[in-house]
């Protein structure tokens, strides 16, 4: 019988240590967001039959009170399942006898959660910046690398990029989204320099191939702010923003045909990048960028969900602005046939991707 050496097992540990922090940080979403709906109709006192972390079949569960709480075969979701949620009910205390703002609240409290979790994350992130220039990563440019072609284009050290081709830049995740597949690396960069707002046409910039995509490669290095108490209440708010934006760009750009159902990635995909963001060459953890990753994921759930589309939380509360605009609710026959329709695409559309990432993953793409 062979004995693995020590320092194998130190190896494997370092390995699954940012899958094991990736697998509990998704769980911890997943149970935040559900979290954030019980806990405010708790508040309203609704009436809630069952509390679920995962999908499909029940793993477990324990009835407490009226709720009984579940975990579920399937780690790509969960649910609070309210009396009277998608049908009548004559429950004085269901969901559906609610006044609608306080269902309004109810359905909003879960992205909003997510939403919070993702500044939390961003703030933990900038407390601790180090590297290179180290600090909160800013727009003004601090120095160019040799033969810098942006230099030579007319943008200046010192100055303070607030604008791409007409958008508006906030922080530095904002500047990468906007330059995100450019096909020749040309811009018009807005900058502020010497307290004027001047902008400079036609910069152009390097291009290189990374997964089949044009990426534009910046000649330049960003000035970095101390991550003191102030600067990171400063900055944190700013980028949380800047990661929220960069949801709703990367789903325009895949609505317009930009991005394909390929570079889509499910709990899978989302598990792998994190902890392979998380190591670095040497074997050690970047706990920088695995909580840069985190926080985009927080957000990115947060965000989704609120987006207007059938089964998810931004579906119901279009129907509940409506019920508050017109004064009168849309019937529940109608409202439970789309959100099912909703589902079974949404449930349809994860198991495509999620059949994607394994392929990813063995061929070792993740």
């Amino acid at each position: 019988m062979k004995i693995l050496p020590l320092i194998t097992f130190s190896a494997l540990a370092l390995k699954a240590v940012p899958i094991i922090i990736a697998i509990l940080f998704f769980g911890l979403i997943i149970m935040l967001h559900e979290g954030g709906h019980f806990l405010v109709a708790k508040m309203f006192d609704v009436k809630i039959n069952e509390f679920s972390m995962g999908m499909g079949p029940c793993l477990l569960k324990r009835k407490k009170g009226e709720t009984q709480y579940s975990l579920r075969a399937f780690p790509v979701g969960g649910f609070v399942s309210m009396e009277g949620e998608d049908e009548t009910s004559e429950e004085p205390r269901a969901f559906c006898n609610k006044p609608a703002w306080q269902r309004f609240l109810i359905v909003a409290a879960g992205a909003t959660v997510n939403l919070i979790m993702g500044f939390l994350t961003v703030v933990i992130m900038l407390a601790f910046t180090t590297g290179e220039d180290s600090g909160i990563g800013t727009t003004e440019i601090l120095y160019f690398s040799e033969n810098a072609s942006t230099c030579n284009d007319g943008l200046k050290e010192g100055d303070v990029i607030t604008g791409v081709n007409g958008k508006r830049v906030l922080s530095i995740y904002d500047l990468g989204v906007l330059m995100m597949g450019d096909s020749d690396g040309v811009f018009d960069i807005s900058v502020k320099r010497d307290g004027e707002k001047v902008t400079v046409p036609g910069v152009r910039f390097e291009m290189t191939q990374s997964a089949g995509q044009n990426v534009v490669a910046l000649d330049f290095m960003f000035r970095g702010v101390e991550p003191s108490f102030k600067n990171v209440l400063k900055y944190a708010p700013v980028q949380t923003v800047s990661l929220a934006r960069m949801v709703y760009i990367s789903l325009f750009q895949l609505v317009t045909g930009h991005y394909g159902l390929n570079d889509l990635s499910g709990p899978i995909g989302t598990v792998a990048y994190v902890a392979e963001s998380a190591q670095t060459e040497s074997g050690s953890i970047d706990f920088e960028s695995m909580f840069l990753i985190m926080a985009l994921v927080a957000v990115n759930v947060g965000v989704f969900n609120l987006l207007p589309l059938p089964a998810l939380d931004g579906g119901r509360l279009f129907f509940i602005l409506v019920e508050i605009i017109f004064r009168r609710p849309v019937p529940s026959k109608y409202e439970k046939w789309v959100h099912a329709a909703g589902l079974v695409l949404l449930l349809g559309l994860m198991v495509v991707i999620s059949a994607s990432d394994i392929l990813k993953l063995v061929r070792g793409e993740l």
